[in-house]
C-alpha cells in the first residue's frame, strides 16, 4: 500500500492533537534515545524534537514518499525506512512513541512485548490508536466494499487491529510497572466539501481504492461519498462534524 503524505496532512492539526495529547502523560526529563514509530511526514516527530532537543531522535516508517517528506521537514532526526512487524534495533530507547500506527500491524500480542523488550529499564512505551470502527465513516466503507461490483476484489483486505482498552492493559501488565489507559473522543470541525470523505482518503480508504481499476475506483468512490455526505452533513455554517475516538496507551517498564 503506497501513501500520499500530501492527503494525509490536509488534516494536520486534526492528526497532530492527538499526536501532542499523548506526549503530555509521557514521564521523562532527559531521555537519551527516542524514536517515533510510524513517523510519517514527520508531524509528530516535530513534536518530541520539541521537547527533548538534547535527545537521539529517529522516526520509522515504512513508506518511503512518508519519509521523503520527513526528511524536507528540517525535523533534527535520524529517519528510518523499516517494516514495524519485524524491526530490531540495535541498542534499547528510552521512549517508544507511536501516533496512530499500530492499528495497521497485526499480532498485538506479540508486538508490544517486543516492543517493551527494547526499553531501557524506567523506559516509556506510548502510544494511541484510532477507535471509531464502529462509527458510520468505517461501517459504511465496509458495507460499500460488499457491494457485489467490487466484492471479490477487496473481500482479501485485511481489517486494521481493533483497539481495545481491556486486551491492551493484558497484554502490557506483565512487563510494565505502571500503565495509564484511556479514551478520548474529538468533535473534529471540518471545512469543505466532502470533508470526512478526505480524511478517510488519506487513511482507512487506502487499501480499497488502491485494488480497484480506474473506473470501478470512481463508480466505488462516487457511492461511498453520498453514503458520507448522508450520514455527516455539511452544516448551514459551512463545516462538516466528525466525532472521532482515539485510545492512549503508557506504559513505563519495571
Amino acid at each position: 500500500m503506497t501513501w500520499n503524505p500530501g492527503t494525509y496532512l490536509a488534516f494536520a492539526d486534526q492528526r497532530t492533537r492527538p499526536a501532542a495529547d499523548l506526549l503530555a502523560r509521557v514521564p521523562g526529563e532527559n531521555p537519551a534515545r527516542v524514536i517515533d514509530l510510524g513517523c510519517g511526514p514527520g508531524n509528530s516527530t516535530a513534536l518530541l524534537a520539541a521537547r527533548w532537543p538534547g535527545a537521539g531522535l529517529e522516526g520509522l516508517d515504512s513508506s518511503a514518499e512518508m519519509l521523503t517528506q520527513a526528511r524536507a521537514s528540517g525535523v533534527p532526526a535520524g529517519w528510518v525506512q523499516a517494516d514495524l512487524a519485524s524491526w530490531s534495533p540495535a541498542a534499547p530507547y528510552d521512549v517508544i512513541y507511536s501516533n496512530a500506527t499500530f492499528q495497521w500491524v497485526p499480532d498485538q500480542g506479540v508486538l508490544l512485548p517486543r516492543l517493551m523488550s527494547f526499553l531501557r529499564p524506567g523506559g516509556v512505551l506510548a502510544f494511541q490508536v484510532p477507535v471509531n470502527f464502529n462509527a458510520p465513516s468505517h461501517v459504511l466503507l465496509w458495507e460499500t466494499a460488499a457491494d457485489r461490483r467490487w466484492k471479490d476484489k477487496l473481500s482479501g483486505i485485511r481489517e486494521t487491529e481493533r483497539g481495545l482498552p481491556e486486551r491492551y492493559y493484558d497484554i502490557l501488565r506483565p512487563h510494565a510497572v505502571t500503565l495509564d489507559i484511556w479514551q478520548t473522543e474529538y468533535l473534529q470541525v471540518m471545512e469543505g466539501e466532502d470533508a470526512v470523505y478526505r480524511w478517510v482518503s488519506g487513511t482507512a480508504l487506502r487499501p480499497y481504492v488502491q485494488a480497484l481499476d480506474n473506473a470501478e475506483r470512481a463508480a466505488f468512490i462516487t457511492a461511498y461519498k453520498t453514503k458520507l455526505n448522508t450520514a455527516y452533513p455539511r452544516r448551514a455554517d459551512g463545516v462538516t462534524l466528525f466525532p472521532f475516538q482515539r485510545l492512549f496507551v503508557v506504559a513505563t517498564k519495571a
